[in-house]
């Protein structure tokens, strides 16, 4: 458990676990693989890995090399807080987004955040006191197509209300991407040059993630004081470095079929922590028909944890309890550096690249297809049931299927044995909150271990596994109408037009690679998703 000196601990509570993991750390250990990582050795992952992986580990120096930011970040924000702006709203994706997000809710300090395409959630993070507002806009290209929306939306809505646009928006960056000529072009405020030898789901140390959460109040030079604590620790060629028996539980747990890990929070005092790591393995790992899925679940006491079957480890992010077999603790500085380091090892062990992301581009290109026919139909349903229209394909449903709870029983018939079930919800995350309870009660009744993601959110981090990992999920989508959508200036298209897109294509993807896909449209949000959840409770009764 952690100490003082290294904030940061693992604990492997299953003892058979830890008979398993035994060996595999021994082995890392014996290969220096720790001391290795540190040094930014681009050979640990094999040779089809090299190229990538040489241009993708300055994530193990950031506890140094992100300090000169500080300075910065800190005299931006005495200049905005000089001019009366004190509300920040990030425009991110991804990493980009999670990490800020569990900085500054851990902080207890106020971030508006928009990682989505749904009108609603943009147009109330619009309907905020303007005159007080700096808009971050983080990407490392400037092409994610939700994040550049949110700049033309913002910068719009600046100048109507009589607002020098350009002094309000913030850029974080790589050199030379389109976005920071563009952004120089317009003389945007400031634009932060992250480092580009680090990929987005590690960049939780760097000016993405560091930037925004500054500029919002968090104390981001304590996050890298404890993440330079445990940093020591971390790179020693040592059985008890947490991140080698991190990796090495993951990878023993993976190696004889166990190949979920539920991550609870135990009373860490972290907020959100499960939703960052969530991308950061999911996407990481989940490739070449093999990987670790995150379950990112309510508590210890919740379906998926504490009922937790053999193909899943019960993860604690706090003191291991009830049903955990392993526990992380730790500041949240040290927690960020480990898992990378574990991720990255347990890449190793699982014989794959954990810096690629091969079937992430597949989505995007089908959304680009859909929004070049703006016009085409989604399909008719194969039926309606009260606010919910049904879709699926070919196949799905049996002969004689009628109902919404038919239709949902069919989709958990098609789960494999020790399969999953991923939850994907294109709403806003505000207003359709609610939403969130069919993890659970869909984990209880089915008994899958059972995912959540908002849409397009998780494209950037789960999005990856669904095409690339384990071939034994099934999928349930909801989409919702649109009551008042939009426009994206200078684009062809609305958001809600960009929203649907992106669920179809994705879906239309999900469905080439044989995954079965049900997709549940609620003509009205609010009926849709109670119908939805009371339909659920009678399924398996």
């Amino acid at each position: 458990m952690p100490d003082r000196a290294t904030e940061v601990g693992v604990t492997i509570v299953d003892q058979r676990l830890a008979e398993e993991a035994a060996p595999l750390v021994e082995r890392l250990v014996a290969e220096n693989v720790a001391s290795r990582l540190a040094a930014q050795d681009h050979t640990l992952w094999g040779e089809p890995a090299e190229s990538e992986a040489r241009i993708r580990l300055s994530w193990t120096t950031l506890p140094e090399t992100s300090r000169p930011l500080l300075a910065e970040i800190d005299a931006l924000r005495a200049e905005l807080r000089a001019d009366g702006v004190d509300r920040v709203v990030l425009a991110g994706m991804g990493g980009s987004s999670l990490a800020p997000e569990v900085i500054t809710s851990t902080a207890g300090v106020p971030l508006v955040v928009l990682d989505t395409t749904d009108p609603g959630q943009v147009a109330d993070a619009l309907a905020g006191d303007l005159n007080r507002t700096v808009l971050v806009v983080s990407s490392k290209s400037g092409s994610t197509v939700e994040t550049d929306s949110h700049r033309r939306i913002f910068e719009k809505a600046f100048r109507a209300n009589g607002i020098d646009a350009a002094s309000r928006i913030v850029v974080v960056t790589d050199p030379g991407s389109p976005l920071a000529e563009l952004s120089t072009a317009a003389g945007y405020r400031r634009v932060f040059q992250a480092d580009p030898n680090v990929g987005g789901r590690y960049s939780a140390l760097t000016a993405f993630g560091l930037v925004p959460a500054g500029l919002a109040g968090a104390d981001v030079a304590a996050l890298l004081d404890e993440a330079a604590a445990a940093a020591p620790l971390l790179s020693a060629d040592d059985a008890d470095n947490p991140a080698l028996l991190l990796a090495g539980a993951l990878g023993a747990a993976h190696a004889r079929g166990a190949e979920k890990v539920v991550l609870a929070d135990t009373g860490s005092g972290i907020k959100g922590f499960g939703d960052w790591a969530e991308q950061l393995i999911a996407e990481s790992t989940g490739k070449d028909g093999t990987g670790i899925l995150p379950v990112v679940v309510e508590g210890p006491d919740a379906p998926g944890f504490a009922d937790a079957g053999d193909d899943a480890t019960p993860c604690a992010i706090g003191a291991p309890d009830g049903a955990a077999q392993l526990g992380t603790a730790g500041s949240l500085g040290g927690l960020i550096l480990l898992w990378e380091y574990a991720t990255a090892v347990a890449g190793r062990l699982l014989a794959i690249n954990p810096f690629d992301q091969p079937d992430v581009e597949a989505a995007k290109k089908a959304a680009r297809a859909l929004l070049d026919a703006p016009t085409a139909e989604s399909g008719t349903p194969a039926l309606v049931d009260g606010p919910v229209e049904v879709h699926a394909p070919d196949g799905l449903l049996p002969a004689g299927t009628a109902t919404l709870a038919d239709a949902i029983a069919a989709l958990l018939a098609a789960a494999p044995d020790h399969g999953y079930l991923s939850v994907q919800v294109y709403l806003d995350r505000l207003e359709d909150a609610s939403a969130i309870v069919l993890r659970g009660e869909l984990a209880r009744r089915s008994g899958l271990q059972t995912t959540f993601g908002w849409g397009p959110r998780f494209l950037h981090s789960t999005g990856q596994y669904h095409k690339g990992g384990h071939q034994n999920g099934v999928f349930l989508q909801l989409t919702g109408e649109v009551d008042k959508d939009l426009e994206v200036p200078d684009r062809p298209y609305t958001l809600g037009t960009l929203q649907r897109a992106q669920a179809l294509g994705d879906g239309q993807v999900l469905i080439e690679h044989g995954r079965p896909l049900l997709r549940l449209h609620l003509t009205d949000r609010i009926a849709g998703i109670a119908h939805v959840v009371r339909v659920i409770q009678e399924v398996g009764q």
